[in-house]
Parts: structure tokens; sequence; C-alpha cells
């Protein structure tokens, strides 16, 4: 069953390309309101530009998820140009730099560290309790298999999504009985600016893989436009799949 996003109000982090983008697209194609951060301004206004000369409803926030009075202030533009805030996407996350944990700069590890695990944190934080004066919400976090694999030169990636996979357990159960619905989304392999990065490193197998077989970042979007809706119900505190035939099929994708 499609999900009615008529205006539903969502904020989106990481919203300036790749699966950011493609969710502010979607959804405000399908009627909700939308508001985008990340902490490129031009690129973050393009897009909105795009969006509004179609019809959407579209805010901007420009801000680093790694500061949380950042976060703080796109959730207080989604409840003052909105009324509130119903879903939020943890989408930010970088996996650059791709290095051995002996060749790792430990400035960027920490860095990678700030905007996986702290933004996502950030998020919960700043969204939880807006969305309970509202009556409940749902927050889809953005997962990955590195959650629960370990790969070569992923340190910081693998040991970043393992805690956000378990920061979403614990938001579920600390909240799933007050009417706000916390879960992961683990799109396989997507067709980002990441998976550029991934190949030129030549590190592991995911960087020997062929473009071909990476998804659209649109099908992502419709994957978290189900979630946000009835569909999300059976994945509250654990990961939803893409990378599986049975979720494709409940998206309305084909199989893998």
């Amino acid at each position: 069953m499609k999900t009615d996003l008529t205006s539903k109000t969502i904020l989106i982090t990481g919203a300036s390309r790749g699966i950011g983008e493609a969710t502010a697209r979607h959804f405000a194609a399908e009627g909700a309101n939308v508001v985008m951060m990340a902490r490129s301004a031009p690129a973050l206004e393009a897009i909105a530009a795009d969006i509004r000369g179609s019809g959407g409803a579209v805010s901007v926030s420009t801000g680093d998820v790694g500061v949380y009075r950042d976060v703080e202030a796109a959730v207080a533009l989604a409840l003052e140009a909105y009324g509130g805030l119903d879903i939020l996407l943890n989408n930010a996350g970088v996996i650059d730099p791709i290095a051995r944990l002996a060749d790792s700069d430990p400035d960027e590890w920490d860095r990678v560290v700030d905007i996986n695990v702290k933004g996502v944190y950030h998020g919960l934080r700043a969204a939880i309790p807006a969305m309970l004066e509202n009556g409940g919400g749902t927050v889809i976090n953005i997962s990955s298999g590195a959650a629960t694999n370990a790969l070569e030169g992923w340190s910081h990636y693998c040991c970043t999504k393992a805690a956000v996979l378990s920061l979403t357990a614990c938001a579920d159960k600390e909240y799933g009985g007050h009417g706000i619905r916390v879960l992961g989304l683990s799109p396989g392999t997507v067709a980002t600016d990441m998976q550029v990065s991934i190949k030129a490193s030549g590190i592991n197998p995911v960087s020997q893989l062929d473009p071909s077989v990476h998804i659209p970042a649109d099908w992502v979007a419709q994957a978290v436009a189900y979630l946000a809706g009835a569909g999300g119900a059976a994945y509250a505190g654990r990961d939803f799949s893409l990378k599986t035939d049975e979720g494709r099929k409940a998206v309305g994708l084909p199989p893998v």
C-alpha cells in the first residue's frame, strides 16, 4: 500500500546529494513538506529552487550534523515553517578516507564518528521531544550491511554503522511505547558519490563491484516512503534491507 505523504513534514540530513536529494525530491512530489539539511548551502538552494519550481514545499537549513545546535535549528525550522515534524531521515554519512587502521588519519577517523554516529544521536535528541509533543513520529536511520560485517579499510564505517544500529534499537526501546517508531534502512550499494570513492580505493571486494550493480538513489527514496507508512511497523528497532527480494517486493521494486 502506498504511503500517503500529503502534508507530512520530513527533515532530511545529508540532503544536498545522493540518497538525501532523491528523498527530498520524492517526498516533495508526493505532497510532503520537506526540510533539507546539509553543509553546502549552494547545493541545497539549487535543489530547493527546482523543487519549488515544481510546486513542492521545501525549506533549507544549512548546518553540520556533528554540531548539535545546527541539528536543533533544523528541527526548529520544521516546527516554525510547517507546525510539526512527522519524519526524520538520518541520512548524512561519510566513508572517506578509506584506509587500513595503521594508515588511517586519527583526525579524519574522528570526523567520521562525528558525522556518522554523533550526527544520528543529534538528530534523535533534537527530534524526539518535538515528536512527543506532536503525538508521535518516525525516525529512519540509514544503515548498512557494514554494521554487522567487518570490511578491510572500513574500520571507521563499520564501527559507526554498528553504533547506528545500536542507537536504533535503544531509541525504539525507550520511545516505541510513546508513539515514536525508530528503524534502520540498509539499502545495499547505491549509485552515489560514495561508490566512486570506494571504487577508487581498490580496497576490499566492494571496490571491485561493477557500477551496474548499484541501485538508483530513487529506489532508496521509495523505500523511505514505504517505511514512513504502515510498512515500517514491522521493523521498529531493527534494520529493513533492500538487498533481499522480500524487501524490494514490499517497496514495489524489481527483485535482486
